[in-house]
C-alpha cells in the first residue's frame, strides 16, 4: 500500500463511502480505485486527483497533503544513479535488495533521516 492508498482507504472508511459509489461518483472502475488503495496503481492523474479531493470536499492544507502524499507514492521505482559516486549507488542497491526486510523503526529512521537533508539540487 502506498502513502496516497492508505490516505484514500482512511478518507472513504471516515465517511463510510464504498468504493463502488465513490468510483462511480469520480468517473473510475471500483477496481482501478481499489488497485489504486491497495498500490497496484501508480498515481493517478491530475484529473483524478482533483475529482478525489472534490469528492470529499476537503480545502487548503487537507488537499494539499493529498496531492503531496500522490507524488511519492509511486509503487515502482527507478533511482538513476549515474554520474553519482559509489556509495550512492552502493546504498540505492542495498535499498533494493533490502527494503522487504526493514522494520518500521528502521524504515521511519531512514526516512527521517532523508527528510533532513537540504532540498534537492539540479544535476
Amino acid at each position: 500500500m502506498t502513502p496516497f492508498g492508505q490516505r484514500l482507504r482512511d478518507l472513504r472508511q471516515e465517511r463510510g463511502v464504498s468504493q463502488k459509489d465513490m468510483a462511480k461518483a469520480i468517473g473510475v472502475s471500483a477496481a482501478y480505485l481499489s488497485a489504486l488503495e491497495h498500490g497496484r496503481r501508480g498515481q493517478p492523474t491530475w484529473d483524478k486527483l482533483q475529482r478525489i479531493i472534490q469528492y470529499f470536499n476537503i480545502i487548503w492544507d487537507e488537499a494539499e497533503e493529498l496531492q503531496r502524499l500522490a507524488l511519492i507514492s509511486q509503487p515502482r521505482v527507478t533511482i538513476d544513479t549515474g554520474g553519482l559516486s559509489p556509495s550512492v549507488t552502493e546504498l540505492a542497491n542495498l535499498l533494493a535488495m533490502r527494503i522487504e526486510d526493514m522494520d518500521q523503526e528502521t524504515t521511519q529512521l531512514f526516512i527521517g533521516k532523508l527528510k533532513l537533508l537540504p532540498p534537492r539540487r539540479k544535476r
